[in-house]
């Protein structure tokens, strides 16, 4: 009831932003976090203040709600062709194409993803929306995010006629709530004219901007055969798009192409990141613009691995995603955590905070990339009035280390419980966080 403070106390609590806490709690009011720490003392808090709570106790782990920076929960239905392997994305895109076409239900699909998502200890999502049937799915949910309205396959005479106006039309019709944005699809899919549009667009609404960037070898940076740059000097004006670029001989990446078009910035984020060069990564890092890795669903597809050591060597900000199922074997986002673990240590990533690191793109960077890890709406760590949405999970809790290198290395399918808004929305059968007896005060 609104007013009830409630206090999940478990074996272990991640903050995110505060080292981890054995034997912690989080007091949460009116669907805000009260109070987080030790929990002695955040009972001694509440009892000196004469507070009523009712507390519930797990042995394992409660994290900040997992954040899903990248994925298509419409094509939820699509799992057919996620479950293939293949030999590129050109191979992936043509068995896409023929199941894309077949008749679907988007929202439905996108309604059972979505609530997929929540039993994963997922609590917020960057849904790419391309059917607007699926548009008003996080609202329906009731999940933070925000739906990316997708945009692709316009060239620039249509664009001028008719596009912008309709481009305009279509995302009037995305829900505000929890949040809408555009998704430019990517650089060889629109011509450069649009490409230029999109960002004012998005921007004269305060709202965000997603593109898939560096997904496909086509994207990355040309050399020629004595190892030189082939990307001269070049300006957008006359350049129809990135493939016609490409048909004149400049080895400019898709990352440089679309930085000089203004799409990157700190209220744009990007899916992906494969095939990026260090000053591609440098070039994100100096606009403020997240990478959201989806490491899962570049194996399928049959891509190389992202360059996730370099990512952490050189600082950049990170989340994670799970694409859709369509590419993807599952929507839990921890199996991508995992396989990014493995990936930065067969890259050479030794260093010891590669556990905390991860964990955080997971949750903290999975907000930053959406821009809700500050404000009054605030997500993806554990603090004093930031929203309370928690992810349980069932991990051994005996040494601080051992339990984060379980969550990390291990961590598919452990999720047990999702809290939103201080509210249980999602426990397995296995979910013992019950009412500690004697803890209900009136």
């Amino acid at each position: 009831m609104k007013g009830d403070v409630t206090v999940y106390s478990a074996g272990l609590v991640v903050p995110m932003t505060a080292p981890p806490i054995l034997r912690g709690a989080v007091a949460v009011k009116d669907g805000r976090i009260l109070h987080v720490g030790e929990r002695r003392w955040v009972i001694d808090s509440l009892e000196q203040q004469d507070v009523p709570y009712l507390e519930q106790y797990w042995a394992g782990a409660v994290l900040p709600g997992l954040v899903n920076a990248h994925s298509h929960l419409q094509y939820t239905g699509m799992a057919e062709v996620g479950s293939r392997r293949y030999d590129g994305f050109d191979d992936w895109a043509d068995a896409f194409t023929v199941d894309y076409e077949k008749p679907h239900d988007w929202r439905a699909d996108a309604l059972r993803g979505a609530n997929e998502l929540l039993g994963y200890g997922v609590t917020a999502v960057a849904d790419i929306v391309t059917d607007l049937e699926a548009a008003d799915v996080l609202n329906e949910v009731g999940m933070r995010g925000i739906a990316f309205w997708e945009v692709m396959n316009w060239e620039t005479a249509e664009w001028n006629e008719r596009g912008r106006e309709q481009v305009i039309a279509d995302l009037e019709r995305i829900p505000a709530t929890p949040g809408a944005g555009l998704s430019p699809h990517a650089p060889y899919s629109l011509d450069t004219v649009p490409l230029l549009d999109m960002p004012d667009i998005v921007r004269q609404r305060g709202q965000r901007l997603h593109i898939h960037l560096g997904e496909s070898a086509f994207e990355e940076e040309r050399v020629d055969t004595e190892g030189g740059e082939t990307h001269r000097a070049w300006h957008f004006v006359g350049v129809q798009s990135f493939r016609a670029l490409r048909s004149l001989g400049f080895g400019t990446s898709a990352t440089d192409f679309v930085d000089r078009l203004g799409v990157l910035g700190p209220d744009c984020h990007v899916a992906h990141g494969v095939y990026m060069t260090a000053k591609d990564r440098a070039l994100l890092r100096a606009r403020g613009t997240s990478v959201a890795l989806c490491p899962r669903s570049n194996e399928v597809i049959g891509l190389a691995p992202p360059p996730v050591a370099a990512y952490l060597r050189e600082g950049s900000a990170i989340a994670v995603g799970t694409d859709s199922l369509s590419s993807s074997p599952s929507l839990d986002l921890m199996s991508d955590v995992t396989a990014l673990y493995a990936i930065a240590r067969e890259q050479g990533y030794g260093r010891s905070d590669l556990h905390s690191r991860l964990l955080s793109a997971a949750t903290l960077g999975g907000a930053h990339a959406i821009g809700l890890d500050v404000g009054p709406e605030r997500i993806g760590h554990l603090a004093v009035g930031a929203r309370a949405d928690l992810a349980f999970f069932d991990v051994a809790v005996s040494r601080v280390d051992d339990a984060l290198a379980e969550l990390v290395e291990a961590g598919a399918g452990l999720a047990v419980a999702t809290v939103l808004d201080g509210a249980t929305r999602w426990s397995a059968p296995s979910w013992t966080g019950q009412r500690v007896a004697g803890a209900e005060r009136s």
